[in-house]
Formats: C-alpha cells, sequence, structure tokens
C-alpha cells in the first residue's frame, strides 16, 4: 500500500534575513541508497523527526546498517528498485514531498577499473530521478556531493566557489555531472534543489574507509601498521551524524527562490587531519602504539586528491557548525566500528 501524503511545505515566500521556512511536522520524503552508510542514517535520522519515508535501493532492505529501528514503526515504506528504473520511480514517488538522492557508487578505486560504473550510477541515475520528480511534481531535491569535484590541488581551505571544478576521479566527475543535471532541471522546470559537498563522511557502518582498513590491519597485526602514500596525505573528516544534522538544519535555513532554485554548500567540520593522525587516534582507541611505516607517492589510489579540506564559512554563515571536530568524528568512528568488525567483546 503506498502511504499517504502527510505534509506540504508552507509556500509562504522569505527574503534573506527573515525567519527562513521550516519543514511540515510530518512530510513524506523519499530516500534513494537507503540501505548504504549515509542513506541508512538518514532513514533513522528523518524518521526520528517525524517524518514518513518512503526507503528505495537496489538492495534488500535487510542489507541496510542503521534502519532497524525506524522499520519496527509504521513510519518507513521499503521499495526495491533499481535507481535506473525510471518507471517505478515514476510509480513511487508520487505524493512525495522531498528527495533525497543518496543513490551512487562509493567505491572510487572501482570506478576506475569499471569506468561506466560512475556515469550509470551518479549521472543517469540521477538523471531517472529527476525525470520522475518531473514527472510526478515532485518540487524538493536534497543531494550529498563530494569534496571530490574539487580536483587534485584545490586552494586549502576551498570554498564552494571555487572552479572550475576539475575532478581526478570518476566518482568525483560523476557527483559533478550530477549536480550539472540538478542545476539544468532546477532552472528548466522549476525544481529547487540544495546540493551540499561533502567531506569524508565516517562512523559507525562504514562499509570502507580508511579508518576501517586501519581496524582490520591492527587487528591482524597488532604491532605494525602499513600506510598507503606518504601519511601526509589530508582530509576533510566528518560524523555522519553531523552530516545529516547539517542537511537537515541547511536545508531549512537556507531558503531558495526561482532566479537561485539550486544551490551548493559545504559540509564538513571545521579544519582536517592528515593519515598519519588518523592511524595515531585509530590504535589509541584500540589500545595500540603499532609501528607505523609509509609507503608509495602521497596517493592512496589513482584519482585519490592528496589534500582537501573545505571551506564552512557559508555553513557557519547560516546557522549550522558540526558539533564534533575532525580528530573526534574519527575517534567516534573507530570506537563504533571496532566492536561491529572484532566482535562486542573488543
Amino acid at each position: 500500500m503506498r502511504p499517504t501524503r502527510l505534509g506540504t511545505l508552507s509556500n509562504t515566500k522569505q527574503s534573506r534575513g527573515k525567519t527562513p521556512r521550516k519543514w511540515a511536522p510530518r512530510m513524506l520524503m523519499m530516500i534513494t541508497g537507503a540501505a548504504g552508510f549515509i542513506g541508512s542514517h538518514a532513514v533513522a535520522r528523518l524518521v526520528r523527526d517525524g517524518h514518513h519515508v518512503i526507503a528505495v535501493d537496489q538492495l534488500a532492505l535487510d542489507d541496510a546498517l542503521d534502519v532497524t529501528d525506524a522499520l519496527n514503526g509504521a513510519k518507513v515504506t521499503y521499495r526495491q528498485i533499481d535507481i535506473g528504473d525510471e518507471g517505478r520511480l515514476r510509480e513511487t514517488i508520487e505524493g512525495v514531498d522531498v528527495v533525497w538522492h543518496f543513490a551512487a557508487s562509493a567505491d572510487i578505486p572501482g570506478g576506475a577499473r569499471r569506468t561506466g560504473l560512475d556515469l550509470a550510477s551518479s549521472v543517469m541515475g540521477t538523471r531517472a530521478v529527476l525525470e520522475a520528480m518531473r514527472g510526478a511534481g515532485t518540487p524538493e531535491i536534497v543531494f550529498p556531493s563530494t569534496s571530490a569535484v574539487y580536483g587534485a590541488e584545490p586552494p586549502r581551505p576551498v570554498p564552494e566557489t571555487h572552479g572550475p571544478t576539475l575532478p581526478t576521479s570518476l566518482y568525483g566527475a560523476g557527483k559533478a555531472g550530477a549536480e550539472a543535471l540538478i542545476s539544468a532541471y532546477c532552472h528548466l522546470f522549476g525544481l529547487r534543489a540544495w546540493i551540499f559537498r561533502l567531506g569524508n563522511v565516517v562512523g559507525g557502518g562504514m562499509p570502507r574507509g580508511v579508518i576501517r582498513d586501519f581496524i582490520l590491519k591492527l587487528s591482524a597485526d597488532p604491532e605494525r601498521l602499513a600506510v598507503l602514500g606518504t601519511g601526509t596525505q589530508r582530509k576533510s573528516y566528518v560524523l555522519v551524524d553531523d552530516v545529516l544534522d547539517g542537511m537537515a538544519t541547511l536545508r531549512d535555513a537556507h531558503d531558495l527562490t526561482g532566479k537561485a532554485p539550486c544551490d551548493v554548500v559545504n559540509i564538513a567540520a571545521d579544519g582536517s587531519l592528515d593519515v598519519l593522525t588518523v592511524a595515531s587516534i585509530v590504535a589509541g582507541e584500540m589500545g595500540l602504539a603499532p609501528v607505523v611505516s609509509t609507503a608509495g607517492d602521497g596517493l592512496s589510489w589513482p584519482g585519490d586528491q592528496p589534500v582537501v579540506e573545505l571551506d564552512v564559512a557559508k555553513a557557519a554563515g547560516l546557522g549550522w557548525q558540526a558539533a564534533h571536530s575532525p580528530a573526534r568524528a574519527v575517534a567516534l568512528a573507530a570506537r563504533r566500528l571496532v566492536p561491529a568488525l572484532l566482535g562486542a567483546d573488543r
């Protein structure tokens, strides 16, 4: 049974400086990529906020990471749909107030091996979602993009206005292409879009990433830890809890207009960490002090960005800041991952 429409946005126009438009108390949200790392956390967050969620993913929802509690209530309806199935998306999106579009491949090295992966998931998948929205009259999309769009050597910190964006990975290229499509659909067809360029998102349930890799390596050999690259690679780390809080808060605070129906905001904690510091934090959370060695030319994989730190001044100006520093985000992510990966007795 299709869930009923639970709320609508106020259509009262607001100007900058006035009280921003708020979420209706109960809205019908559709989350694509709902079984993934960030998407599954988004399901739980939006349900806690009182909204009804249509969770869409090509995977069985049993594979989702953080939606069990939400499913115990009546606020989540699951649809197992491939993001490229425009017909089923169109049927499912009827009556939806806002689409949170998380569906995409997050395997950055894998994109270099399968060069059609990011085109299919990020670009064509986004087009399918936008076409479904256009057909159903769904007005708004919240889209998580990535710092990977900024390319190899952006300024530090890098603001949203930096350009041209010249990604070094197909993952970044796919996200940049999706951003461009979203902007065009907003200007041509009257949609509104909040595009959030995220730092390195960390937290419980991460399926990949350097924190997870370090935990598994240290479990196998607590005395030594090999780090790919020079260890000086530096990124903006942000806790997944903060990402979702930022997306919800900034979407609420940042009202869009007909002349500017699409905008971009960086979401990250203020500052950045190098990989050697991340290794030290993870080892400390495990109670270890390994000998750390490095190997490589400064890149963890082809297409990696050696240094990227996001400028979060725009988000701060709109009233949001991450609750956790990059170091705290990494520590909490490691603390949540260790028992999940190594057993609760660890």
